[in-house]
């Protein structure tokens, strides 16, 4: 078997892996060390495997915090979970459209080649797959990236924060509620809307894009809350 393809075999070999949860804990990448054991490899191959699954946005890797099968979360000593209980969605969407248009327009203008193939990638999956649970992993994965692509290391700890708070609030209802395939389509199109921004280097159209996108979705949540809210008054 030659080396490319041997590279890949093992490549395939860790995104089953990842996929089905056996190497996971809470998300997490065991170490290279012990990774390299596990499948039987050198630490210099298992680290081109691991490039490979990045490039195709399966993990997700963070200097000092280690690699993720999804977007990492803020581990804050418990303040974020104590906001988590305070904040409403309406709290959150406030200054989700304050911070990623920012992002978005910070993007557009230093984005690499290589996180616009990325990008693209997650656009295609977030306009292709009707699953609500799949749906809601590669949207993460797409907004997570603009901010990454941003390359303002601040602003990522801020959206970070925002990304662990969002994770930590009991608001699975609402999501329910809110991400039926019609908005599902919806808001892949408009995704599509905004990676064309961002590839063509619009930083305007990239902000305007994400304003629009987020002003649909913050319609779609507060309808939602208001749905769960009649039916908890009916007793339903």
């Amino acid at each position: 078997m030659s080396v490319a393809r041997w590279e890949d075999e093992l490549a395939a070999r860790l995104a089953r892996a990842i996929t089905a949860g056996d190497i996971l804990t809470d998300g997490r990448l065991p170490s290279e060390r012990e990774l390299s054991t596990r499948f039987d490899v050198s630490r210099a191959r298992l680290r081109i495997a691991l490039d490979a699954l990045e490039a195709g946005g399966l993990i997700y890797r963070r200097q000092g915090k280690g690699t993720f099968a999804a977007p990492p979360t803020v581990t804050s000593g418990g303040r974020l979970d104590r906001l988590a209980r305070e904040v409403t969605p309406q709290d959150i969407m406030e200054v989700r459209l304050e911070i990623e248009p920012a992002l978005a327009a910070l993007a557009a203008s230093r984005a690499t080649d290589e996180e616009l193939d990325r990008l693209r990638q997650l656009t295609d999956a977030t306009r292709d797959l009707k699953d609500r649970a799949a749906y809601e992993r590669a949207d993460e994965a797409f907004h997570y990236r603009i901010a990454v692509a941003s390359r303002n290391p601040l602003f990522l700890q801020v959206y970070d924060s925002i990304r662990t708070v969002r994770k930590l609030a009991s608001w699975g209802m609402v999501r329910e509620e809110s991400h039926s395939p019609e908005v599902m389509t919806r808001f892949g199109d408009q995704h599509a809307r905004l990676f064309d921004a961002i590839a063509a280097r619009d930083m305007a159209g990239a902000a305007g894009e994400m304003e629009r996108h987020l002003m649909d979705v913050h319609r779609v949540v507060t309808r939602g809350v208001h749905r769960i809210g009649a039916l908890a008054r009916d007793g339903g």
